[in-house]
Parts: C-alpha cells; sequence; structure tokens
C-alpha cells in the first residue's frame, strides 16, 4: 500500500512538473495513439501480484530470498523499526497507538471482508467485460452483415449495368425490326408496282394481237369472192369422199 501511496505521490508530481512546463515544451504523444515504441504494447494483467501482510510485495521477499535466506526479509524489517524507533523517526505515543489501532482494524477488514467485496467486484468487472465483449461482439456482427450487405448493393449494381446493357440490345433489335418492316413493306410496293406495269404491258399486248388477228381475219374474210367459197366447198367435200374412199 505504501508503495502505491508513493508511486501515485510520484505520478502527481510529475504531472504538475509537466503542467508548469507545458508553455515552454511542446506535449508529447499519447503513448496508445503513437505507433513509434521500440517494443509491443504488453497486456495489462488482469490481477495485482501478490503482497504479504496486505502492504509489502512479494518481490521484495524474493529478492532477500536470494541474499539472506527465508529469515532475512524479517531480521531486515524488525532492524529497520527498531533503527526507526530508536533515532526516534517513529515516535511511540497516544497518536502512534491510535494509528496501530487503526491499521489493525483495516487490516482485519481485509482479510475478513476482501475476499467477498473482491468477489463482489470481480463480478462487477466481470459483468462489465462480458457487456463490452457482447457490445464489441454486435458490432463486429453489424460490420460483417455490413459488408454484406455492401457486396450485394455491388453485384445489384453490377446487375443494373447488365440490365442496361440487354434494355439497349432490346432497343437495338426492336430498331431492327422495325427497319426490317419497313424495308419488307417498301420492296412489296415496288414488287406490286412493277407487277402492276407488267400486267399493263401483257394487256396491252394481248389487245394489240387480238386486235391484229380480227383485223387478218377480218381482211382475208372481206377478200374471198363467192367463186372462191364454192371451189372451196367443193374442194372439201371431194376431199371427204376421198378420205371415205380409202377408209
Amino acid at each position: 500500500m505504501l508503495s502505491r501511496l508513493a508511486a501515485r505521490s510520484a505520478a502527481v508530481v510529475a504531472q504538475q512538473n509537466h503542467g508548469a512546463r507545458v508553455c515552454v515544451v511542446a506535449p508529447s504523444r499519447l503513448f496508445h495513439c503513437s505507433g513509434q515504441h521500440g517494443r509491443p504494447i504488453e497486456p495489462l494483467p488482469e490481477e495485482g501480484g501478490k503482497v504479504r501482510m496486505g502492504v509489502f510485495p512479494e518481490e521484495w521477499f524474493q529478492f532477500f530470498y536470494k541474499k539472506t535466506g527465508v529469515t532475512g526479509p524479517y531480521v531486515f524489517g524488525t532492524g529497520l523499526l527498531a533503527t526507526l524507533m530508536s533515532k526516534e523517526y517513529i515516535i511511540v505515543n497516544n497518536e502512534f497507538i491510535a494509528g496501530g489501532i487503526f491499521v489493525g482494524f483495516v487490516v482485519y477488514c481485509v482479510r475478513n471482508f476482501g475476499p467477498t467485496v473482491a468477489t463482489y467486484a470481480d463480478k462487477l468487472r466481470q459483468e462489465r467485460v462480458d457487456f463490452i465483449d457482447n457490445k464489441k461482439g454486435r458490432f463486429l456482427t453489424d460490420c460483417e452483415n455490413a459488408i454484406e450487405t455492401e457486396k450485394k448493393e455491388q453485384w445489384r449494381a453490377e446487375g443494373v449495368d447488365y440490365l442496361f446493357e440487354a434494355k439497349k440490345a432490346n432497343v437495338a433489335m426492336q430498331l431492327e425490326t422495325a427497319y426490317r418492316e419497313r424495308v419488307h413493306e417498301v420492296s412489296n410496293a415496288v414488287k406490286r408496282r412493277l407487277d402492276y406495269q407488267l400486267d399493263v404491258e401483257n394487256t396491252q399486248r394481248r389487245m394489240a394481237q387480238e386486235h391484229m388477228a380480227d383485223w387478218v381475219v377480218n381482211n382475208v374474210v372481206s377478200s374471198i369472192t363467192p367463186q372462191q367459197e364454192k371451189e372451196a366447198i367443193a374442194k372439201c367435200i371431194e376431199d371427204l369422199k376421198r378420205m371415205a374412199k380409202a377408209s
């Protein structure tokens, strides 16, 4: 506890000194925001270090064990306490007794109620951690859903491009169909006109031939005399008789 109080007081003093030099020295970048560090950031421990008697860190005892053995830390602590009392750095009076009673009460509370309070605090911390983890999980799930939605939207956007291409092809096909229909109509109209001209020419030619044949027949008939008609009839009768005899 004393070491923690000393560390906290040192941090406060450093913060005050830093605030006094703000106008002269530019503030340094925060450690968690800076990417310029020599080693990776170590994760914070979930539990504090081991202590003895609720105050003294276990590392101090381990240090003395290597130098003086098992009883070294206790002999050093007893000697230090005796030295401080002999030099009157620690004066035993009413206030010292009251402080000892207060420290004993604190130790008693820590030993008897500490585990329960620690369990409750760990429970609150675990609930907070679970809440943060759940929130993080939901956030990651939302991000994944957003990514999937974005991929679907991109896929749909590509589909819209394909749809535009299909519509363009459909419009081009409709234009081609309309063009071919008009070409077919024009060709049919031209064919009808050509057929009409051919029919007109054939009709005129047939009428001219009929008129020429009628004119020739009429001229021939008008040029035959009654005597020639009688001779032709008589000759036909003789030919018929000859053919009858021959058969």
